[in-house]
């Protein structure tokens, strides 16, 4: 099985890709170990700021020595550098706000998984056309399960996934599963800044306990 075939099928069988970013390399630990406790297998971690790419740096190696079967990806990809530079940190899998033309090609060419957000058709076609088969839909909570009813049988072959604004709630995520997303993308509207700065890991560790239990139970 290629490594994109093994990093979506994570993703569907999990259908919530957690997102976070913390400048503290502490609570950026701490709040992996909470999520893999509560069952997580591939989260998302956002490049954002200076701290970013070290703090991944030792998320790999925490998870190289405690989290076997941990898939660790990185979003806010907006070019080949950031790319270059995650990809060398250890990174599973890559994530951008937008469609990033290049970065896409040097996936698709060595089997690395890369979800590129789109907000239009014509960046949806654009990214389908480059070998992109996972679209982000972002900002999720503009577009709404709406659009992507309207859009979804354009694109058959295509997997979905809202990022921003997606709320913990049963009714929300059962809005977008639906419309026929194959899997949410939350932050923090589940890992917040207020649970991160209080270090209240047990909280997130419940709350993602609960988010995968609802999305278990809808799939059912």
């Amino acid at each position: 099985m290629s490594k994109t075939q093994q990093i979506t099928d994570a993703v569907i069988a999990q259908g919530i890709l957690p997102l976070y970013f913390n400048s503290s390399e502490e609570i950026s630990i701490e709040v992996l170990r909470s999520i893999y406790r509560a069952g997580i297998k591939a989260v998302e971690y956002t490049n954002r700021g200076d701290a970013a790419l070290a703090n991944f740096r030792k998320m790999v190696a925490l998870r190289n020595t405690e989290m076997p079967g941990m898939l660790l990806g990185v979003g806010t990809i907006k070019n080949m550098q950031h790319a270059k530079d995650y990809l060398a940190a250890g990174a599973d899998f890559l994530v951008s706000p937008g469609y990033v033309p290049d970065v896409a090609a040097h996936c698709v060419a060595n089997d690395i998984f890369y979800a590129a957000g789109c907000m239009t058709p014509t960046e949806i076609i654009a990214a389908e056309s480059a070998g992109i088969k996972f679209i982000k839909l972002f900002p999720g909570n503009l577009l709404g399960p709406e659009f992507l009813s309207g859009i979804k049988d354009i694109f058959p072959k295509l997997l979905f996934m809202p990022t921003g604004g997606v709320d913990t709630t049963r009714e929300n995520i059962e809005g977008w599963y639906k419309a026929g997303v194959c899997a949410v993308g939350m932050g923090s509207k589940l890992i917040s800044k207020k649970l991160m700065e209080s270090k209240d890991y047990n909280t997130i560790e419940s709350e993602t306990k609960k988010v995968l239990e609802i999305i278990s139970s809808i799939k059912k």
